[in-house]
């Protein structure tokens, strides 16, 4: 079963128009302008709309990188909140702010799971960025191990932990290797009921560890097979950045979640657009409930 994910119930985040390969949002009192390869249709909004801005990510003309152009004062982060769950917004070298919006239903559908079953759950969460998934398990009562590749990431996601008032909550922030971490967790028997992970299309570990995802998925997911406990509870994957259907995941997905039955989705992650009412895709996902 395939489907497109929505996340329906942002206050403080609005995809305000989109088009000729950008995109036009709005995070808290702030306008921002960053790429969007995947717009490529025409903007819904006049010139002038996009004009009111304060800053927009603007790309190299050739290679990789670019860097963010302010056309008004910004604070250096600022907060948002999506339901109950606060986070920081910064502006990043790489284009990202902190916080992927479209993830929001995520997090609903993460906690509701918890919820069902009841207790504690451990719950492994690799490539986890700034630790909002992390935070919405916490907040449903599980034990978090949060694992990702880099400082500053990790950083804001103790930040992000206290923005909530979340200090009493059992999570672990570990700077590591996504892929070694899992497998020197089997190795130890550390187990997991809830696996979440979010693998980039290429990437590098905290000591040069390549990371590449037609390369890595499936062994990954065969790791992850292990991880889970006797009784697994459900698993998230995200991989933004594939230009493929969401069946890529399937390979990788069978090994993982080889025996245990349950339900498994595939689809797609969007944004609802303000100004033409289009539905801009920005991932694919799976998730899978017991």
């Amino acid at each position: 079963m395939s489907e497109r994910i929505l996340s329906r119930d942002w206050q403080d985040y609005q995809l305000l128009d989109s088009g000729l390969g950008r995109k036009l949002e709005q995070f808290g009192p702030y306008r921002l302008i960053r790429p969007e390869p995947r717009a490529v249709w025409k903007p819904g909004l006049p010139a002038g709309n996009w004009a009111d801005v304060e800053a927009e990510f603007v790309p190299a003309k050739q290679g990789g990188g670019g860097k963010w152009e302010k056309r008004a004062p910004l604070p250096e982060r600022w907060q948002i909140g999506y339901r109950d769950l606060k986070m920081w917004v910064i502006l990043e070298n790489s284009r990202q702010v902190g916080v992927f919006p479209e993830n929001g239903a995520h997090w609903d559908w993460i906690r509701a799971q918890i919820a069902r079953h009841g207790g504690q759950p451990q719950v492994l969460n690799l490539f986890g960025y700034t630790g909002l998934a992390s935070l919405a398990a916490a907040k449903a009562g599980a034990a978090v191990t949060h694992i990702d590749s880099a400082r500053r990431a990790v950083a804001l996601g103790r930040d992000n932990q206290a923005l909530n008032n979340l200090g009493d909550k059992p999570i672990r922030w570990i700077v590591e290797d996504a892929v070694k971490f899992a497998r020197r967790e089997v190795k130890r028997g550390n187990r997991y009921e809830g696996i979440i992970f979010d693998p980039p299309k290429y990437g590098l570990g905290p000591k040069q560890e390549r990371w590449s995802f037609f390369e890595g998925f499936e062994n990954l997911c065969r790791v992850l097979r292990d991880c889970f406990s006797g009784k697994p509870q459900f698993m998230v994957v995200t991989a933004y950045a594939l230009e493929s259907p969401p069946e890529v995941l399937q390979p990788g997905l069978e090994i993982l979640l080889d025996g245990l039955g349950g339900e498994l989705t595939l689809g797609v992650l969007g944004v609802n657009e303000k100004s033409a009412g289009r539905k801009l895709d920005l991932s694919v996902t799976a998730r899978w409930s017991a």
